[in-house]
């Protein structure tokens, strides 16, 4: 007995010491991961630390910012918030910094090779000078480098090679010297290269010839390339991928034929395919013209040709289809003007009041393209909402090029004596007006028809409206309530989301004051903004590049006040 009572002691004290020991080793493994958790935080403090201090040398190095955007650079707010930076979600460093159209000037700092995690650098249309620094070579997650329309000189640095992600470079329209860098070759994942426009030499370095995603456009222009690419698809793959055109593949139709949605069976890619109606007369001349148009232009606001089919199908008939990448969200017309559903009810979907500013800056910064960054200006001819197409992030893409004219270098400068034998193009309410009376096809042409997309964008209204009646039009409509009416005339759902939001209680005219009201003021601005673009007289409509510029300063307003209103903590900058 005496024994056993020993045994359980001697059997309790080992017990004891050894939970204590446990115990000691968890704590010993706590406090580890602890500081593993410390010594991660503190490498992302450091981390963000320098994007800051990188961000704050670029600052440092512009000397004209006459839209003020660079005021909100400042402590008072985390940088990931400043005008133009995107942060990722996970270790909120750089990654894009988009200052494209703000008429910044200044030299690019070499401190910009500190941001590390940098995918997209965008300074398109400001006035950049001096040198490109070598430091941009020390950018590996570089993938995007736009550089186009500044006053860049110097040499191309060859070691932008070093940038392995990089898929696209366009420095057109500066000054950049010497010649290109054979060192380019290296860039494996390049799909588009072009410096066109500047003071190069020589010829294009044999060696990136070797790169596959790469496509010569012209022998003459020993600078410019264009995406590679358009994809083998057989006829036989199209059937298979729309289930042989099924109806329930339908997305939507046209006088010049109908859309299919279709999934590729070897990559299991969504595409759009757009098989031409060849009973249509124009149907032939339509495909032609979209394929000329959308062959050698790229930009991520205008939908993507994946390839094009001509010959017969399984009939022996004549075949011709267009393929694209598929839209998730369809077109701005089904946002905007829903059909009904076999309920007879509407489905809505609703954009909300910042959804619409990016759409309508998305499709402006198209337009600026086509306008001023193609080589020869392209005109659309047929800007209209269901020509707006919506991906799964709701960023707009102009499609259909079907009206599509490519300018010849007489043509590009606009004359009223000009007639045009075209025939009247677009779609009436979008159209402008000199068309009908025979004008000569111009760009100031899509900027009409832009002005009017703006006005129906915020007030839900047709053109064609049945409540235009005689003299009155959406022009007029709009016209004849600014400034101190917006409130009439904008649409009420946008009204129902400021509700919801709690920054208006009584959605009357006496509650709600232009004066003291940031939406009410740039939807004010917004809607001069749709009334000058779509002036009868062409030599009063904006130009695509300053309407950019205006409607970007907008939307910073607009996300500058809605950040402050969810932090109201932060201190206002003076």
């Amino acid at each position: 007995m005496e024994l056993s009572r020993k045994h359980l002691e001697a059997s309790s004290s080992y017990f004891l010491v050894y939970i204590e020991l446990i115990v000691l080793v968890s704590c010993l493994h706590l406090q580890g991961l602890n500081m593993f958790g410390l010594a991660k935080a503190a490498l992302a403090v450091r981390g963000n630390d320098t994007d800051q201090q990188a961000l704050l040398q670029f600052k440092a190095k512009i000397t004209g910012d006459e839209l003020r955007v660079m005021e909100s650079w400042n402590s008072s707010i985390h940088f990931c918030q400043w005008h133009g930076v995107t942060c990722g979600r996970k270790h909120q460093r750089v990654t894009k910094l988009e200052l494209q159209y703000l008429k910044l000037s200044g030299s690019l700092s070499p401190y910009i090779g500190n941001l590390s995690f940098l995918k997209e650098l965008n300074l398109v249309g400001n006035s950049f000078y001096n040198q490109i620094p070598q430091e941009i070579g020390y950018l590996r997650r570089l993938e995007t480098l736009e550089l186009i329309n500044n006053s860049i000189s110097g040499e191309i640095p060859s070691n932008l090679s070093a940038c392995s992600k990089l898929a696209l470079v366009d420095m057109r329209g500066n000054q950049l010297t010497g010649e290109i860098p054979a060192s380019l070759s290296l860039l494996s994942n390049l799909k588009l290269l072009r410096f066109s426009n500047n003071s190069l030499r020589g010829s294009i370095p044999p060696s990136l010839g070797n790169l596959s995603s790469l496509q010569k456009k012209d022998q003459q222009r020993t600078t410019i390339f264009a995406e590679n690419s358009l994809l083998r698809i057989t006829y036989q793959r199209i059937l298979m991928a729309t289930d042989r055109f099924s109806t329930q593949n339908l997305v939507g139709s046209g006088s010049f034929g109908s859309v299919y949605k279709g999934i590729l069976e070897e990559s299991g890619a969504v595409i759009a395919v757009k098989v031409l109606n060849l009973l249509n007369s124009g149907a032939s001349r339509s495909f032609l013209a979209e394929c000329e148009a959308l062959k050698n232009i790229r930009h991520r606001n205008l939908v993507k040709l994946l390839t094009a089919i001509s010959g017969v199908d399984h009939q022996g008939n004549d075949f011709k289809a267009l393929v694209y990448e598929f839209m998730a969200n369809g077109s701005l017309e089904d946002w905007l003007h829903p059909f009904d559903d076999m309920n007879g009810s509407k489905a809505m979907r609703n954009l909300s009041f910042v959804q619409r500013i990016n759409v309508v800056i998305d499709v402006a910064h198209a337009l600026e393209y086509l306008h001023h960054g193609c080589e020869v200006p392209i005109i659309h001819c047929d800007l209209k909402p269901s020509n707006i197409l919506l991906d799964e992030k709701i960023v707009g893409h102009i499609s259909d090029f079907g009206l599509a004219k490519i300018l010849s270098v007489n043509t590009i400068n606009y004359s009223t004596n000009q007639s045009s034998s075209l025939g009247l193009r677009g779609t009436i309410g979008y159209t402008p007006p000199e068309y009908a009376m025979g004008s000569e096809l111009s760009t100031k042409g899509d900027v009409y028809s832009y002005g009017i997309l703006l006005l129906e964008m915020f007030t839900r209204k047709r053109p064609t409206d049945e409540s235009f009646k005689e003299n009155l039009s959406l022009r007029n409509f709009v016209k004849a309530a600014l400034p101190g009416r917006v409130i009439d005339i904008i649409d009420p759902i946008l009204l129902q989301e400021r509700a919801k939001q709690g920054t208006v209680t009584n959605i009357t005219l006496n509650k709600i004051n232009l004066g003291n009201d940031i939406h009410l003021q740039c939807l004010n601005s917004i809607f001069e903004i749709g009334i000058i673009c779509s002036a009868d007289s062409p030599s009063k409509r904006m130009d695509m590049i300053d309407v950019v510029s205006k409607l970007c300063s907008i939307r910073y307003k607009v996300l500058t006040k809605r950040y402050m209103m969810l932090n109201p903590q932060v201190p206002k900058v003076l």
